[in-house]
């Protein structure tokens, strides 16, 4: 694949906690325009790979290219204007906004972020909802609601973290039915996900991850003939 393929790019990231040695050597790619996935067992690393990709994790070093520019370095706030929007697994919905106050919060970084207008098209039930304190919605809702204010901002690179955690099985295929959505109108997306049935039905690539490091990368299609060597990886 040509490096100009290639809209993210992590080597070698190592992040710690303190003392606490979390991320030893994580090295994967992003190519622009696919849904990646990271697979692995909880207290692996994933959600800090997130952090230290937008620069959360402040003790890291490595290398976190995105469009071929060193984000190691850089400040959070800085990271975001180059393009990249993270929607936590906590969510941070503001229960003192309504529903229109929390979308138009996140500021616009760039040019080429969705209007309100496409947004409520893929969330509609938002739409209905606009009045309401952010709070006051189930937690699909809430997750969808995390998800469509990150795409005012023009960003382009979407970091998901655990999108479809406790959520009710219809409100995990609307979410798949979103991501695929996005993907088909540009966004690349980088997914954490515990539940790999659902991650196979949004993702083109899927990078497993151990002990602070990927050990394996499968591709959505090569999925069936690696069942049983993922279901060891995960311990399903």
């Amino acid at each position: 694949m040509a490096e100009t393929d290639i809209l993210l790019s992590v080597k070698d990231l190592h992040a710690f906690y303190g003392e606490s040695h979390v991320l030893h050597g994580m090295t994967f790619d992003v190519p622009r325009g696919e849904v990646v996935t990271l697979l692995g067992r909880n207290g692996v690393g994933k959600t800090t790979t997130m952090r230290s990709i937008m620069g959360i994790v402040a003790n890291r070093k490595g290398s976190i290219r995105h469009e071929g520019m060193e984000m190691v370095g850089l400040a959070s706030n800085k990271i975001a204007r180059q393009g990249i929007a993270y929607c936590p697994e906590e969510r941070g919905i503001f229960s003192s906004l309504s529903v229109g106050e929390n979308m138009l919060l996140p500021p616009v970084i760039k040019p080429g972020g969705l209007g309100l207008d496409d947004i409520y098209a893929l969330f509609p039930r938002l739409l209905e909802r606009t009045g309401s304190q952010g709070t006051k919605l189930s937690g699909g809702e809430q997750q969808m609601l995390a998800i469509a204010r990150i795409l005012r901002t023009g960003a382009k690179l979407l970091l998901l973290d655990e999108p479809t955690e406790g959520l009710a099985p219809v409100i995990v295929q609307q979410i798949g039915d979103i991501i695929r959505a996005l993907r088909a109108k540009g966004f690349t997306i980088l997914l954490v996900e515990q539940n790999f049935h659902f991650a196979a039905t949004v993702a083109d690539r899927h990078y497993v991850v151990e002990h602070g490091q990927v050990i394996d990368m499968i591709r959505n299609e090569d999925l069936a003939a690696n069942m049983n060597k993922l279901k060891t990886y995960l311990g399903v």
